[in-house]
């Protein structure tokens, strides 16, 4: 993994990669399957581990799925259902060379427009930020919130 820089989450782990037509491949044991390890996939990684190890339930956890903005499809890259599988956490990756700065802010916004998560979080993997929203502001928060049954 030395391509990658260590990043900035207290995990000790061995992530299992293969080589594929000259493709290095991630196993993602959310989606039961290896992925592209590309370096936002790196941080997607570790931040999905990351959330095991702060005691997030692994079947609560979706990486990387669909959803639909202004007409538009995107992808989240990690969603935290609670207990009663209301979204909970809304985590944006980016690469530990993009500067998390207000245009990233913005795209995780538009995201969680629709699906209405307390929580976000935003990292690059070096750099992290949390946020809680409710019906009138959003405040950034120092720590990854416990996880919340609901």
């Amino acid at each position: 993994m030395s391509v990658f820089p260590v990043l900035n989450f207290d995990l000790d782990m061995d992530f299992k990669t293969v080589q594929e037509n000259n493709t290095t491949k991630i196993w993602d044991a959310f989606r039961q399957k290896y992925v592209k390890l590309t370096p936002e996939e790196w941080v997607r990684q570790h931040v999905a581990h990351y959330l095991l190890k702060k005691n997030y339930p692994k079947p609560l956890i979706a990486l990387e799925k669909k959803l639909t903005v202004n007409g538009l499809t995107k992808r989240f890259d990690i969603l935290v259902f609670d207990s009663t599988n209301h979204p909970f956490l809304l985590a944006e990756c980016k690469s530990p060379d993009v500067q998390i700065d207000e245009k990233t802010l913005n795209q995780v916004l538009i995201y969680n427009r629709q699906l209405k998560a307390p929580y976000l979080m935003i990292t690059n993997g070096l750099t992290h930020y949390y946020l809680h929203i409710n019906e009138k502001e959003i405040n950034f928060i120092p720590n990854l919130p416990d996880f919340e049954t609901g």
